[in-house]
């Protein structure tokens, strides 16, 4: 006979969130976001109606499906997916956390959503209080974001193949943002309270480059759009660019192009491992010099952090000194 008590002992240790990233095989880990897709009880359904949700009174995971008016709680979603009564869904999950463990540690899923996801559609939203205080905290205003097309987003849905079980998933959020080519075809969705996919990468794109108007002596290119418009808004005399991430190299002919457009092409990458690496390659493939700040990992975390007269103080001596160093001396 088995201990219904201890059972559930066992099973209230076992995260909730887990639950549902491991049975649903969602696309990206749950860190506190309501998310919908399309039912799995009801094959038929086009409009995603299945919502993922927490609730706050006890901070658990929950779902509710509305085409067919199921809901419940971890226990209730592996009943109903494998015709399991509460006993044998305890066990169920129990079993299959261990093995989990035992395989991966005790972490979230690493899911990554590009390999079978794509973004569907993106439904944009007005700027709020909110969104201004967020980004004016690195000292990026709405007439830098609106340049270089960055807008808030209410939700957007990805998709994957009709093989698969979950056809579609619609991702919500208080603080999303949409980084748009001048095509107004999204490349990029920032999602800053994520705290495993800050970034969902829709396609590769030379971040800024369309904002070029190569009518400034020197250009610098960061190791991200954030910190590159981070930059812009402390108004030196400079434009700004960022490939896809640190360890993507801009292509050799555009390199070229732009040292032809400019008086010195400079790198200002993350002051990590990866972004001195990405600082080595560029000056080896390319022959222009980079730097890092000393203060913060990056100058939009050093500006949230320390504030403006600090960075300010802190960086025009290393840029100037970028700006002015010979390469290779």
């Amino acid at each position: 006979m088995f201990n219904t008590k201890n059972l559930v002992l066992q099973e209230e240790n076992i995260p909730s969130y887990w639950v549902f990233q491991y049975y649903l095989n969602l696309p990206e880990p749950l860190t506190g976001q309501d998310i919908k897709l399309t039912s799995i009880f009801n094959p038929n359904e086009k409009t995603p109606s299945f919502c993922i949700y927490v609730d706050k009174n006890i901070k658990q995971y929950k779902f509710k499906d509305f085409s067919t008016g199921h809901g419940g709680n971890k226990i209730e979603l592996v009943k109903m997916l494998f015709s399991l009564n509460y006993s044998s869904a305890c066990m169920r999950i129990i079993d299959d956390y261990n093995k989990y463990i035992k395989t991966n540690g005790f972490e979230e899923i690493d899911f990554k959503p590009a390999a079978k996801w794509k973004v569907d559609f993106v439904k944009t939203r007005l700027w709020n209080e909110t969104d201004s205080a967020y980004w004016l905290s690195f000292r990026i205003g709405m007439t830098i974001l609106t340049e270089f097309n960055v807008k808030p987003i209410e939700y957007y849905n990805l998709v994957k193949s009709e093989s698969d079980q979950i056809k579609a998933l619609k991702i919500e959020g208080k603080r999303l943002y949409g980084y748009f080519d001048k095509n107004e075809e999204v490349y990029k969705i920032y999602q800053p309270a994520s705290s495993k996919h800050k970034f969902h990468k829709v396609k590769s794109y030379l971040q800024g480059y369309d904002q070029l108007k190569f009518n400034q002596p020197y250009l610098v290119i960061c190791s991200s759009l954030k910190d590159a418009l981070c930059l812009k808004g402390i108004g030196y005399n400079i434009e700004v660019i960022a490939p896809d991430s640190e360890n993507t190299m801009i292509k050799a002919y555009v390199i070229e192009h732009l040292k032809k457009k400019y008086k010195k092409v400079i790198t200002l990458f993350d002051n990590d491992e990866a972004g001195r690496n990405a600082i080595e390659k560029y000056a080896n493939a390319y022959k222009i010099n980079g730097f890092t700040l000393n203060i913060c990992k990056d100058i939009s975390d050093a500006m949230k952090e320390h504030g403006f007269d600090k960075v300010h103080a802190h960086l025009k001596p290393l840029l100037k000194m970028a700006l002015n160093k010979q390469y290779g001396k």
